[in-house]
């Protein structure tokens, strides 16, 4: 009996820190605003429209899309649209888009195509508030700070709805401290299952957001095939943030997910 009672209590204590670590802030005013639309990853993408290309923003804003676009801090601290850091994937070309300047940008053409990398800017005056946005913080090293700040101070005169993720928790604990009124969300999935040079224990802290205790994320966006899991459960359950799936490739996945009351992130066709 003794020794049931002094392990029952170790376990106890274990479950509620784990509650705890995954705290989410909820009923952020702005969040209704962003509910009831499917957003189209990287854009519209797709029949000779690049990801994350103008003409794909274009395609999305006709469909009656929300979009999901991913941020690079450049070398003359303006902010461009590209999922990458390094430019390889989707310009051919080497480098790293940090190291680029604004006038840089017009002379990497995407995936063979006459589409050149786009500003945030550009991205921005093109939605003009007639749909919501979900922009993803992609720091490289040492940057976070610089992208994030950067980031909010182009938003301030933008009027649209939109909110803010990263998977890294210092972009969101940055918004928490400064943009505390910026809806933010926390990126993940099960990076345990991942070839990620990642250290162990620091993929088991964001495959279960144990950082949200310090974060605070209004919603949580999760691989949609690594949904079921824990600490998807322990937010579900304790806490309640909007939580939003990505990314959805079938018209199948789509339909689970918005059942579910995930906000959808899709790409490779058309709800």
């Amino acid at each position: 009996m003794l020794r049931k009672t002094f392990l029952f209590w170790p376990v106890v204590i274990l479950v509620i820190l784990y509650i705890l670590a995954n705290r989410c802030r909820t009923n952020h005013p702005g969040l209704e605003a962003l509910q009831g639309w499917s957003y189209a990853h990287r854009g519209l993408h797709g029949d000779g429209r690049p990801e994350n290309s103008m003409a794909a923003f274009r395609a999305a804003l006709e469909g009656g899309y929300g979009i999901e676009l991913d941020i690079h801090l450049l070398k003359d601290g303006n902010l461009a649209v590209m999922h990458d850091s390094l430019l390889a994937r989707t310009t051919g070309r080497e480098g790293r888009i940090e190291d680029l300047t604004t006038e840089d940008l017009k002379n990497y053409t995407l995936e063979g195509t006459s589409e050149t990398i786009p500003t945030f800017q550009e991205v921005l005056d093109l939605y003009d508030g007639k749909a919501p946005l979900i922009v993803e913080l992609k720091p490289v090293g040492g940057n976070h700070a610089a992208l994030t700040e950067a980031a909010c101070t182009m938003l301030e005169s933008y009027s649209g709805v939109y909110c803010m993720e990263s998977f890294d928790p210092r972009c969101i604990a940055w918004l928490k401290k400064n943009r505390p009124q910026i809806i933010r969300g926390q990126l993940s999935e099960n990076f345990l299952k991942s070839d990620s040079k990642m250290p162990w224990l620091l993929r088991l802290a964001l495959t279960h957001d144990l950082g949200n205790f310090l974060t605070v994320p209004d919603f949580v966006a999760y691989k949609f095939a690594d949904r079921n899991n824990a600490s998807i459960f322990v937010c579900r359950k304790f806490w309640k943030p909007q939580l939003v799936s990505w990314t959805l490739k079938t018209p199948e996945e789509y339909d689970i997910a918005v059942k579910e009351g995930w906000l959808p992130i899709f790409e490779g066709f058309r709800p």
